[in-house]
């Protein structure tokens, strides 16, 4: 770590810095112009990378070097100035003892600069960083330095080594305000913990979730933003979000949401068709029109977010949940075959049944290629429980537009399907009802007769091919 033991400096020396600080800052204002200036300077600092031994433990005095080298050197030597160091804590403290005893005007070593060394980690870029730092010691223009977030991630690990305070308060500042890519977001995390409190606090509330489920309830809020969006901007809409969910690292989060959603969604629509079939909502007033509407407008809007929904969750391997709760709805499909039934419905919202049998197909088609692995209840309700809406739709529905004709079609030869996987007394009950498919010409209707005809196979094999050996 570039700071190491940062934070603990910090806290070691506030209490020894404290008391000369506020007098040095006002001498800085003197050296502004002296950065590096060896006529002036009363203090030596060597920066040397930490895989270079340091040169001042020989008698030997280093030549001077030019900042700009720095690039291409393993050691810098800069002239500095003691009244300006000072507002680094750690300088503060470190040359306080030195000062406290200063030397007699007539001494020997009066007019001799006091030597420090300073180790900088060997990696790149940081002699360049320390030099920064060392300059704004000089100067209060932060923002001539600090211009970009990578810039001040440079230059904060430096403040913090050095105790710079008003250095590491306008770097986080200057991040505080500006966005991060990736990676500077990986260094920032890396910083907070030498961060004082008050300090990291911004910082960290941009990085730090409120609750431990905020994904779940960010991606929830955006389904139900998405399945209310304006018709105008819907479909893109919806389309982000179906990116977003595809794309998500947690499918048992994406399970979470999507069946919370489809509850959600499916409630309201039973309770709409529920209101519209209520004897309480019957009659030729001109209120209870209005409010028969309302209701069946509320259960084709929430039907097309049930279908959004439904091609998410068998998109995602995640339709288990949806598809045990539509084979459950014994009370929804009643009202919705009386709905159908209805010369209101047909007028006002003849699509609704459409929307909800394909629905109803689609979940039943995970489940014949065994995309969703239902139990045999399962299966047998989802068959019991939407058969009678299908044929009612068959023979309420007139004229019968294609798109119906094959919906119809694809929805009847699934049902077989599924009725071929039950126990041959469950499906032997359910093919009967399934007579509806027929029509004058056998020849129209092959998956009827495929289906009757295994029936009828499994039916008359002999016993003997049941015996164990």
């Amino acid at each position: 770590m570039l700071f190491s033991g940062a934070t603990t400096k910090r806290q070691r020396v506030a209490t020894a810095a404290a008391a000369p600080e506020a007098a040095s800052c006002r001498k800085t204002s003197a050296f502004r112009s002296l950065f590096n200036d060896a006529a002036t300077a009363d203090v030596n600092l060597r920066l040397h990378l930490e895989s270079s031994p340091p040169l001042f433990d020989s008698d030997q005095e280093p030549e001077s070097s030019s900042p700009d080298e720095s690039t291409v050197q393993s050691d810098v030597l800069l002239h500095l100035h003691t009244d300006v160091l000072r507002r680094s804590k750690y300088f503060n403290a470190l040359l306080s003892d030195r000062w406290m005893n200063e030397p007699d005007e007539d001494s020997q070593d009066s007019g001799k600069a006091f030597r420090l060394d300073l180790k900088v980690p060997a990696s790149v870029g940081t002699v360049d960083a320390h030099l920064t730092v060392l300059r704004l010691l000089y100067s209060d223009d932060f923002s001539g330095s600090i211009d970009s977030a990578s810039a001040a991630l440079l230059i904060l690990p430096v403040a913090l080594e050095l105790l710079f305070e008003e250095c590491i308060v306008a770097c986080v500042r200057f991040l505080e305000v500006v966005p991060w890519s990736e990676e500077e977001e990986k260094r920032i995390l890396s910083l907070i913990p030498f961060l004082k409190q008050e300090e990291s606090q911004e910082l960290l509330a941009r990085v730090s979730p409120l609750k431990e489920d905020s994904s779940e309830e960010m991606l929830h809020g955006l389904i139900r933003s998405v399945i209310n969006y304006h018709p105008n901007s819907a479909f893109a809409a919806k389309a982000f979000v179906a990116n977003l969910l595809r794309d998500f690292s947690s499918r048992d989060l994406v399970r979470r949401v999507l069946d919370r959603a489809f509850k959600t969604s499916l409630n309201v629509a039973k309770e709409s068709l529920e209101e519209y079939s209520s004897p309480d909502f019957r009659g030729d007033h001109n209120e209870t029109e209005a409010i028969q509407r309302l209701k069946l407008h509320t259960a084709m809007t929430t039907g097309r977010h049930l279908l959004w929904l439904v091609e998410r969750m068998i998109e995602l391997k995640v339709a288990d949940t949806a598809v045990k709760e539509w084979s459950d709805q014994i009370s929804f499909t009643a009202d919705l075959q009386r709905a159908i039934r209805d010369d209101v419905t047909r007028n006002i919202v003849p699509g609704l049944p459409g929307i909800l049998l394909r629905c109803t197909c689609k979940l039943a088609r995970a489940v014949t290629a065994g995309s969703i692995l239902a139990a045999r209840e399962v299966r047998m309700k989802l068959v019991r429980g939407w058969l009678p809406v299908l044929i009612v739709c068959k023979d309420s529905i007139l004229p019968m537009l294609p798109s119906h004709k094959s919906l119809y079609q694809e929805l009847e030869e699934t049902f077989l399907r599924i009725i071929s996987t039950l126990p041959m007394v469950e499906a032997q009950e359910l093919l009967q009802q399934c007579l509806s498919f027929s029509t004058r010409n056998v020849d129209d209707c092959p998956h009827l007769v495929s289906a009757f005809n295994t029936w009828f196979r499994r039916a008359t094999r002999p016993s003997e091919d049941f015996k164990l050996t």
